[in-house]
């Protein structure tokens, strides 16, 4: 059997690939904070489904920790040949009212630790001509996003890094996808403080829905997964019109915060 590993696994859309892969039969090694979270899950899903399933309490915002993942890894002897960046977080609200330190900590999770962990996987995939990556980015990645700057920012980076990554592997038989979700039911909204926002009165999709999309994505080989039809609307409109302050008031309208 082969074996995924997924950071941010202990709710949400990381939980819910975790359940899709191991009704696939694959093994999971299952990374997040929430080390009590991590134990039920592993549980569940051994008993379920009769996957192996290891699990790792880690905080990936913390440079030294990512670390520990790939060491983790090696000492149970571990092959990973599905990686799963689904671990992130953002904070909505002006800019200069928020806490830098949180921004840094969004810049360190949603980026840096997305790049090592996937360094790291991406050479043993490649020596071993067999892998699968799929990164979690967001429909913000899209565009500018006033109120969200630093998470739509940092979105951005994964879609472009992810894009680049993939023409890299063409001939390797590992590949690279990039799942940009719109708002979805999970507790993301919640931890990033987005109660004023908005855009969620526009309705969400189920982060089952979402996990679906985006594992199919991956295994096929795809590129992108931009799950609903609305979003991949606003994802083409986007990438077509210029970055001007047409685009720009745009976003403003959509990530604007209600009026108390």
């Amino acid at each position: 059997m082969e074996t995924a590993l997924i950071t941010g696994a202990s709710s949400g859309i990381g939980l819910e690939m975790a359940k899709e892969l191991a009704r696939r039969k694959i093994n999971l090694v299952l990374i997040a904070r929430n080390e009590v979270a991590l134990a039920r899950i592993e549980q569940d899903l051994e008993s379920t489904y009769g996957v192996s399933v290891d699990i790792l309490a880690v905080d990936l915002s913390t440079p030294q920790n990512v670390q520990h993942v790939s060491a983790f890894v090696e000492e149970r002897g571990l092959s990973i040949t599905y990686l799963i960046n689904n671990a992130g977080f953002g904070d909505y609200g002006r800019f200069v009212e928020r806490d830098i330190d949180k921004y840094t900590a969004i810049l360190r999770l949603n980026i840096e630790s997305l790049v090592c962990l996937t360094h790291y996987f991406c050479r043993h995939m490649v020596a071993r001509k067999r892998g699968y990556i799929l990164n979690v980015a967001s429909i913000a990645a899209y565009q500018p996003n006033p109120n969200f700057a630093v998470y739509g920012a940092s979105k951005s980076f994964v879609v472009n890094f992810s894009e680049a990554l993939h023409n890299e592997l063409q001939g390797t038989n590992v590949s690279c996808t990039v799942l940009s979700p719109g708002v979805t039911k999970t507790n993301f909204m919640a931890v990033a403080e987005m109660g004023s926002a908005k855009i969620l009165d526009s309705g969400m999709m189920s982060a089952s829905n979402v996990a679906v999309i985006g594992i199919k994505a991956m295994l096929d080989r795809k590129l992108y997964a931009i799950p609903g039809l609305k979003n991949r609307i606003l994802a083409i409109i986007s990438s077509v019109t210029p970055p001007s302050k047409l685009r720009l008031r745009i976003a403003a309208k959509i990530m604007e915060q209600k009026k108390l």
